[in-house]
């Protein structure tokens, strides 16, 4: 009797798990708060709709029930991959969680050593988390053009500056630095501070493999620069991203980085969609065609817009608060305002559907702030 009582517990508490594990799953599966609701246009935050690539999710898919192993033997392999790609030895690189982390480390590291010199207008948030833990950074006025205003920088740069950091393309910009112009003052921020280049948004430059330096990194110059899988390859939320510095500064950064071993549905997507061209140049071109559309809404509705290499535009208008609230009005979500520079709008590149409906409005609202 003993016996059947303890089989019949056994099953009872066995049904009883699993109808909890089905409840829980179904709730799990309704809160889910990853991406935006299906009625809004995201178009604020610069992500890239189209990824993660069908390899990558396959990957990811596939080593989901190895997650309970640490990752560090696929941090290897993507260091090799990326050395591989680059021509440089894998002691030159740094996998972390997100360019984010990286670039924090780096301001921290850095700045025990000296000020930051950096433009008044880029993506600053590591810079800001450096200012909390009291890294001094230099803000120089980009040019009268809204380029980043290398004369300026490179003025600022004196014996107490221990790093130059610039973002190209630049953040919220879009704008792309003169390739030589940016190699000619490397030549002279290295010798007396390194060079930190933000290349987030390398890949969707109309030539990525000019406007990239890289190779001052093969030649021995000070310099860092920095890679994500955030945005070509649509990775935001999976958070990968990698340094190509010289075997020094890698050993540094690597002191200052906060996270263990990366993670494996990280990793195991970034491998695995790293060389998958097919992939990449799908991608871009569809981001490149939302792009399009949006410069040419721009200049119907009688406004203007910056260069962009980005999947960004930032558009001149009249009140980018006003802009962003009456695009929210209308389900479409957009930046406000950078500080002061409440005159440029931020766009980002969505899925297409998102960007017509953005395309749709833009004269309307942009006609009921000038009336």
């Amino acid at each position: 009797m003993m016996d059947v009582n303890r089989r019949f517990f056994l099953a009872g508490s066995a049904a009883t798990a699993g109808l909890a594990t089905a409840a829980a799953a179904q709730e799990t599966k309704e809160a889910l708060p990853f991406g935006p609701p299906p009625e809004h246009a995201q178009l604020s935050r610069n992500e890239n709709p189209y990824g993660p690539a069908p390899s990558a999710l396959r990957a990811v898919s596939e080593t989901a029930s190895k997650g309970c192993y640490y990752a560090d033997s696929g941090k290897q392999r993507l260091t090799q991959m990326i050395a591989e790609r680059h021509g440089v030895d894998p002691s030159n690189i740094v996998i972390g969680s997100g360019s984010t982390e990286l670039l924090s480390a780096i301001a921290l590291a850095w700045g025990r050593s000296g000020k930051i010199v950096c433009p008044g207008l880029f993506w600053d948030t590591t810079i800001k988390y450096g200012e909390r833990q009291g890294v001094q950074a230099v803000r120089v006025p980009l040019a009268a053009d809204m380029n980043v205003d290398l004369a300026a920088m490179l003025a600022a740069v004196d014996d107490g500056v221990a790093l130059v950091q610039i973002c190209n393309p630049n953040n919220p910009t879009g704008m792309l630095i003169d390739n030589a112009s940016l190699r000619a003052f490397a030549a002279q921020v290295t010798p007396q501070a390194t060079l930190l280049v933000d290349e987030a948004y390398n890949e969707l430059t109309d030539t990525p493999e000019s406007e990239t330096l890289v190779d001052l990194v093969k030649e021995g110059q000070d310099v860092i620069i920095c890679r994500t899988f955030s945005k070509i390859y649509g990775m935001a939320g999976m958070r990968v991203g990698y340094a190509i510095t010289s075997p020094e500064n890698a050993q540094l950064i690597e002191s200052y980085i906060m996270s263990f071993g990366g993670n494996v549905s990280g990793l195991a997507g970034a491998i695995a969609s790293y060389n998958d061209t097919a992939f990449l140049e799908k991608s871009k071109a569809m981001i490149l065609e939302g792009r399009q559309m949006i410069l040419e809404a721009v200049a119907s509705a009688g406004a203007t817009a910056l260069p962009s290499q980005t999947n960004f535009v930032y558009v001149v208008v009249p009140d980018a608060d006003a802009v962003q609230a009456a695009m929210a009005q209308r389900g479409i979500f957009i930046r406000g305002a950078y500080g002061p520079w409440k005159q440029y709008s931020r766009v980002s590149t969505g899925i297409l559907k998102d960007v017509e409906r953005y395309v749709a409005a833009l004269p309307e609202v942009l006609g009921s702030l000038q009336a």
